[in-house]
């Protein structure tokens, strides 16, 4: 019953994942473009980041410890924020594993929706700022920004191609839609606190974007029963 009502709330966000992906283009358009034309120097930093991760994934060996280490450490930290111990923690090539006292969807798809090295990158940009203000070398913050999370973003996607114990234990279809609904509203997030685009804006978006992707399923099913009706009347 519990995973029949999982797959029938991913089923009704449907919509609002599509619309999410709408606010995600909306907010770059937002994005004031700087003298030359581009996009701000904020923006180029994340994306210089973002690219060089790329074309290292396609060339290089995959870093595969260091994204097994912070999937497990990801699922203690979440596991942590519920109340729950973390112990025995193990970490290898073919995997890792991490005991917890209990679980739910946020500790056990959190790793594919919380990008940990990133997470780890604010925070010591956070530590260094009690220090040092303004912070020094803004540009090269951001770019480890990017980096970490095109990390984050490649084996979230590998991970997710392959036979995944974690999005099975809630049912593959309602685990997609939860991980892509949390990373769009994670890189909207970036985007506003590393832009001139405020919650203002993204909040307007939403609400119209949303407003217009239910009601296009709303007139769809108008159209399709109506459809069907008019089609057992000319059977009667």
């Amino acid at each position: 019953m519990a995973r029949f009502l999982r797959f029938m709330f991913a089923l009704a966000a449907l919509p609002f994942a599509y619309a999410l992906a709408l606010v995600f283009v909306d907010a770059f358009r937002l994005m004031p473009l700087s003298g030359s034309g581009f996009l701000p120097p904020g923006a180029l930093w994340l994306s210089a980041g973002f690219m060089l991760f790329l074309v290292l994934w396609v060339f290089m060996p995959a870093p595969v410890r260091l994204y097994v280490l912070g999937h497990e450490l990801t699922h203690a930290l979440w596991g942590l924020a519920f109340g729950a111990k973390p112990s025995n923690l193990k970490v290898g090539l073919k995997g890792g594993s991490v005991m917890l006292t209990k679980s739910n969807v946020w500790i056990t798809l959190a790793p594919y929706f919380f990008p940990f090295w990133t997470a780890v990158v604010g925070l010591v940009a956070l530590v260094v700022r009690c220090f040092v203000t303004p912070l020094p070398c803004p540009g090269a913050w951001l770019f480890a920004v990017g980096f970490s999370w095109c990390f984050h973003v490649c084996f979230t996607l590998r991970s997710l191609l392959q036979v995944q114990p974690d999005a099975q234990e809630y049912g593959y279809f309602f685990s997609y839609v939860f991980i892509w609904i949390l990373n769009v509203v994670g890189v909207i997030a970036w985007i506003v606190c590393t832009s001139e685009v405020t919650w203002r804006a993204i909040g307007h978006s939403l609400v119209a974007r949303t407003s217009s992707a239910y009601l296009a399923v709303a007139h769809c099913g108008v159209w399709l029963y109506e459809s069907v009706r008019s089609l057992s009347v000319l059977q009667g």
